[in-house]
């Protein structure tokens, strides 16, 4: 009978440990990335007794606390440097030479343009070069360009989608132009004017201007005729272009610009990538569709956001995006041995499989969603009610405990 003191008296430690658990769990429901424990209890050893007819248990065990890492809900936020991650997977930071890794991802960026965490961790990842990532090296810190100033870049080829009108007449009245704006190697612009006249049926000539003003010894005012930026365009009965032929991208090159930038060096090539004209003679009034070209102009660096895939993406003034770098991802193929030390992050243990360390989206690992966090999986209904239970059971526990004690009292009495 006295046994049963120390039966309940586990009972009641055991559901005191599975309530802390329970209200460690209620206390993080707003905890960004937070696994929820599970409390697992468990029996003692049993005592034979009469030949192994009885057998008196010794009560409950220590319970055993697992993290359950099921998905949380996937949040839109307002941080631009915010990454949730969707599937399988860890960021992985550097605590001073320390490697830990979390499911939070509220990052922000320290004086020297580091990504860390609210608390100071590196965010481990590859930084791009020229705008290409290497997955495939080792990972380090992810630092931001703060302040940095994209330089320029000269313009080298430049495209015209158009149409030619087909029933135009030969002379000064079939004559068009469209404008492509350029840039030299410090960054200004150009206005290159491509001038069109058809000179008999299905030929029309060409001349590149840019105004005088920008050339040495150009005339303010006045166009300035781009040596070697002429010719003539052939087209057949259907309207395709023939001459200059695929493959044969028209070049010219202007020199002596005001600004003492390098000589622009331009290919234009009048056919796309698939070897398609990009100029028809079709009986619609001659316009310019489209116009591409691939120089850009100084500019300074507006922001960095996270991008879907756990791209940093960089944007400037001139309207471009740079990728500057790329989060990593390690899969751990038993995340529930993982040993939590506070802000959100775990260390391996002696029992963690081997973290694998790699691009989002690839061997198992899950996606990672930019703009957004993973809010906590605890569920408060069914914390809830696992605390109802557990609260029952402490209570039924302390019975037995009382009732062994007036028990133990009654045979006191009898022998005195």
């Amino acid at each position: 009978m006295f046994a049963a003191f120390s039966t309940a008296l586990s009972a009641l430690d055991a559901n005191g440990v599975a309530v802390n658990v329970v209200g460690n769990n209620l206390a993080n429901l707003n905890t960004t990335g937070y696994k929820e424990s599970e409390t697992y209890f468990r029996d003692l050893v049993n005592e034979s007794m009469g030949a192994g007819q009885t057998q008196i248990g010794f009560g409950v065990a220590q319970p055993l606390t697992l993290r359950e890492f099921t998905q949380g809900a996937i949040q839109s936020s307002d941080g631009t440097l915010d990454a949730a991650i969707q599937g399988n997977g860890f960021f992985v930071v550097n605590d001073n030479g320390v490697t830990q890794y979390t499911r939070a991802g509220s990052f922000q960026t320290d004086l020297n343009g580091n990504l860390i965490t609210p608390t100071g961790e590196d965010v481990q990842g590859w930084m791009a070069v020229n705008g290409v990532v290497n997955t495939g090296g080792p990972i380090g810190n992810i630092t931001m360009p703060l302040g940095s100033t994209e330089p320029p870049v000269a313009t080298q080829n430049i495209t015209l989608s158009a149409n030619f009108d087909s029933s135009a007449a030969v002379g000064s009245a079939s004559d068009w132009s469209a404008p492509v704006t350029v840039y030299d190697s410090l960054g200004n612009s150009h206005v290159l004017t491509m001038n069109f006249s058809e000179t008999a049926a299905n030929t029309w000539s060409y001349t590149v201007t840019m105004p005088g003003a920008d050339v040495t010894g150009g005339t303010a005012g006045t166009p300035y005729a781009i040596p070697g930026a002429s010719g003539t365009l052939t087209f057949n009965s259907s309207g395709q272009l023939t001459s200059p032929a695929a493959g044969s991208p028209i070049t010219f090159s202007v020199n002596n610009l005001s600004d003492q930038a390098a000589t622009l060096n331009i290919s234009w090539n009048p056919y796309s990538s698939s070897g398609a004209g990009m100029l028809t003679q079709f009986d619609q009034a001659s316009a310019a569709s489209a116009t591409t070209q691939d120089g850009s102009a100084a500019a300074q660096l507006n922001s960095v956001t996270m991008g879907n895939g756990g791209q940093l993406l960089a944007s400037y003034s001139n309207g471009q995006q740079v990728v500057i770098g790329q989060l990593a991802l390690a899969s751990i193929p038993n995340p529930q041995t993982l040993v939590a030390v506070g802000n959100n992050e775990y260390q391996v243990s002696a029992d963690t499989g081997q973290p694998a360390v790699g691009a989002p989206g690839t061997g198992g690992r899950g996606t990672i969603v930019g703009g957004a966090l993973e809010s906590s999986n605890v569920d408060m209904a069914g914390q809830l009610t696992d605390l109802i239970v557990l609260q029952s059971a402490y209570q039924a526990n302390s019975k037995v405990v009382t009732t062994v004690d007036t028990l133990a009292q009654d045979t006191t009495n009898l022998i005195t």
